[in-house]
């Protein structure tokens, strides 16, 4: 790709294309992405329109679904991928910092589509990612901090339904809200769940097909169902360097 464009697209979205296109791409894939970049930034110019707020460079996929977006906030180089689907009714709203993905098929979800009590919401840090078919069900609040790296098909929960009182169905008996965090630096592996009330600490990794039911504690390796600590990053990392 000239340099002229590199430069000029890098001036407008803030991109450097040299670290995203290296020798390994050739001319014809390159254009490709660029183009498909540039429908998706043209979108965006349409959608943002009626958020609440949005800065910086903005890219929307096809078939994204966006209700509500009076409710939407969104930061520098926000990315909604193809067929994703986010609704934004909720007391808190929803905010996205800097150079946030939402994966393909992904559902952020608050609050009831067909009416009810609006949910509470989520807060994404920068730089973080929500995974293709990602299900945010944030009825309760739910917050995700920077530099989170999510895995595909990965499930967080912040309410659970009451069941309690068998005189009558559990659908009738309302649900308990809660929240979830998942704190900085953390990567959540494919097909995990995190559950109500779960706080996952700074800097751990939840293993592939985990059930997350207890606070994972800062720098832990998880895994199972339910989730056990499997090894602490720092005490690998010590026993490296002794």
């Amino acid at each position: 790709m000239p340099n002229l464009i590199k430069q000029t697209i890098n001036k407008i979205t803030g991109l450097d294309l040299n670290d995203r296109f290296n020798e390994d791409w050739d001319s014809k894939s390159t254009f490709g992405v660029i183009l498909r970049m540039s429908v998706w930034f043209l979108r965006g110019l349409w959608k943002r329109l009626w958020f609440k707020a949005s800065s910086g460079m903005l890219l929307i996929g096809k078939g994204v679904t966006i209700r509500q977006s009076n409710y939407l906030s969104v930061g520098r180089n926000f990315i909604a991928q193809d067929n994703c689907e986010i609704n934004c009714l909720s007391q808190k709203g929803i905010v996205f910092g800097d150079k946030v993905t939402v994966g393909s098929y992904a559902i952020i979800r608050p609050t009831n589509l067909y009416g009810g009590e609006a949910g509470i919401g989520l807060k994404v840090g920068n730089n973080s990612s929500i995974g293709p078919y990602a299900y945010i069900g944030c009825s309760g609040y739910i917050e995700i901090g920077n530099n989170v790296m999510m895995s595909p098909r990965v499930s967080i929960y912040s309410e659970n339904h009451n069941f309690g009182d068998t005189g009558q169905p559990m659908i009738e008996q309302g649900v308990t809200r809660s929240y979830a965090i998942i704190e900085d630096d953390c990567w959540i592996a494919s097909n995990s769940i995190i559950l109500a009330g779960v706080t996952v600490g700074k800097g751990s990794i939840v293993a592939a097909g985990s059930v997350v039911t207890k606070d994972v504690p800062p720098y832990s390796v998880v895994g199972g169902n339910p989730a056990k600590v499997i090894k602490s990053r720092k005490k690998a990392l010590y026993k490296k360097e002794d």
